[in-house]
């Protein structure tokens, strides 16, 4: 148990990197599932690829997983369709399926972008 009289972290670092919420600086862990070169699936990876470029260069780790070469990571995420993303972290945990083009969605879904009025 951490003792609550403990010294704030120096100016500009976090007591707690992987639960720190600062939109700019937080890493994100992301796994994304897929079944083979399907061109869906050949299209999610290249899609967040490139947002992940864009928008968490240095801060993100993405794993990408074939369900046909390993189905019990699959079936331990509870996946029913593919491609689906799944945003481990920064929390809340997020799902997103499809093939990753609607960038907008996307970015909402990794917390990147607020969720437009009205919806």
């Amino acid at each position: 148990m951490k003792s609550s009289s403990q010294a704030p972290p120096p100016e500009g670092e976090s007591a707690s990197p992987e639960l720190d919420d600062a939109p700019d600086t937080a890493q994100y862990v992301l796994r994304l599932y897929v079944t083979g070169k399907t061109p869906n699936s050949l299209r999610a990876i290249a899609s967040l690829k490139e947002i992940c470029e864009e928008y968490l260069q240095g801060r993100y780790h993405l794993q990408v997983i074939d369900i046909y070469q390993q189905p019990a990571l699959a079936e331990g995420d509870q996946i029913v369709a593919t491609p689906t993303l799944i945003k481990k972290l920064p929390a809340p945990l997020r799902r997103l399926i499809g093939d990753m083009s609607n960038r907008e969605r996307v970015l909402v879904g990794l917390d990147l972008r607020p969720l437009p009025e009205g919806l």
